[in-house]
């Protein structure tokens, strides 16, 4: 396959998606090399680092200084959750965010009521919040997931996973490496050390 084409088919898809005309990878990359008129499809990964540069190219020296905000925001919500083990994820933890992205941050209960108790009682007003039931590998995983806004406003999802799964490791599905994220005294170290570093694979 040349590179060029690939490169390309990386490329549209990932134009696709920063725009809003796709919003699924998946549907994307298949949708792009439709366009460019081949059958191949880009990985994951190769999307992702695409979509980062157009992010990068449309948004300028503001994304840095909005990612640094938004991992400041997160940072103060996971304080308030430290006894639920709170992981932030996501675009704000691989620092990649685009325009409307959100701050994803999981935490470990098997009383998602806890979780609601500790926001409403800091005055973090939720907007809406739900059950998820995802079915992997013949097995069912349940979620519970939490909608908010920051102080900034900043949008806010909280993904409430049973206590069990605390030490369970998963794959990130868009870059394939281990789905670390960062804690809240690695997030506290990263915003004193190098407060938009990115964590991607390579």
């Amino acid at each position: 396959m040349n590179v060029n084409v690939k490169n390309k088919v990386a490329r549209e898809a990932a134009t696709l998606l920063y725009f809003g005309a796709e919003k699924e990878f998946k549907q994307a990359k298949t949708r792009a090399a439709k366009i460019l008129g081949t059958s191949f499809l880009p990985s994951n990964l190769e999307i992702a680092i695409e979509l980062d540069n157009i992010a990068e190219e449309n948004e300028g020296p503001n994304r840095k200084e909005r990612l640094i905000e938004m991992r400041r925001q997160a940072l103060e919500v996971m304080k308030l959750l430290d006894g639920f083990c709170p992981l932030l994820i996501g675009s704000v933890w691989r620092g990649t965010i685009k325009l409307g992205s959100d701050i994803d941050i999981t935490v470990y209960s098997d009383e998602p009521q806890e979780i609601v108790n500790v926001l409403t009682s800091h005055r973090i007003k939720i907007l809406s919040k739900t059950w998820t039931t995802v079915n992997k590998g013949g097995s069912t995983h349940e979620s519970f997931h939490i909608y908010s806004q920051t102080a900034s406003h900043y949008n806010l999802e909280i993904v409430v996973r049973a206590s069990e799964e605390t030490r369970k490791r998963r794959k990130c599905e868009i870059f394939g490496d281990e789905l670390k994220g960062l804690k809240t005294r690695e997030l506290e170290k990263t915003l004193i050390n190098n407060p938009a570093q990115k964590f991607i694979p390579g």
